[in-house]
């Protein structure tokens, strides 16, 4: 059974596509260097014919030349278009990178906080925690952890004091929260008086933040699949 013969991609044409053209300036330039030769073997042409071939050779080196032009702009004009693809899909790929690191579907690493809440009485419940999360979104957090779960947009926490679940996933104590950003913008939005830090320590719980120079998220999330929205066209 013959395997199937590879596609080319938009790039590799344009590589093959320039090659032709490089090609077919050599060619050009190689029949008008033939047709100039030719002179040599005229001397005993009366002068009348020789003046026609003359201008006849002069038409067609116009014709030449100009072609030469044309074909070194299209070939100018497909390496520009070349690099310009080449910027376009390097963007897509950073934006693409940005977005999964946001979304929860990649590992992340940076600066960042780790938060301890323990709650002996067990009085904390999912809305308490909740306020962490928000907390440090709010502050510029770009990647959060919380537990062994990827915190994400569509993040829930549900349960009851002391049976906490995250994206349906129970987590124990002592509540640890990993958060990536700005350190000490992140710490101090966790301490300022009367914010969740305090609300925490007021129901009972101790909390620490520690600033960290390097934070590592190696949990990933599996994005859901929207069951109503399609993306809009314009």
């Amino acid at each position: 059974m013959t395997a199937p013969k590879p596609r080319m991609t938009g790039r590799h044409r344009s590589a093959a596509l320039i090659g032709v053209l490089v090609a077919g300036l050599g060619f050009a330039i190689a029949v008008q260097v033939h047709a100039n030769s030719k002179s040599d073997n005229l001397t005993n042409l009366r002068s009348d014919d020789l003046i026609g071939i003359a201008d006849n050779q002069n038409a067609q080196a116009d014709h030449l030349r100009k072609q030469i032009a044309d074909l070194q702009q299209t070939l100018r004009q497909l390496q520009d278009s070349g690099d310009r693809a080449s910027a376009a899909r390097q963007q897509a790929q950073q934006d693409a990178q940005a977005l999964s690191v946001l979304l929860g579907t990649a590992p992340a690493t940076g600066p960042g906080v780790q938060i301890t809440v323990t709650d002996p009485a067990g009085k904390l419940g999912p809305e308490d925690l909740l306020d962490v999360i928000e907390e440090l979104r709010g502050a510029g957090a770009e990647a959060i952890q919380f537990g062994k779960v990827r915190v994400s947009t569509d993040t829930a926490l549900t349960g009851a004091p002391g049976a906490l679940l995250v994206d349906g996933v129970g987590v124990s104590q002592p509540y640890t929260v990993l958060a990536i950003g700005d350190a000490t913008t992140l710490d101090t939005a966790l301490n300022i008086p009367g914010g969740v830090g305090a609300a925490l320590r007021t129901a009972g719980a101790t909390v620490s933040v520690a600033e960290l120079a390097t934070v590592h998220i190696d949990v990933v999330r599996t994005p859901p699949v929207p069951r109503y929205a399609t993306p809009a066209t314009h």
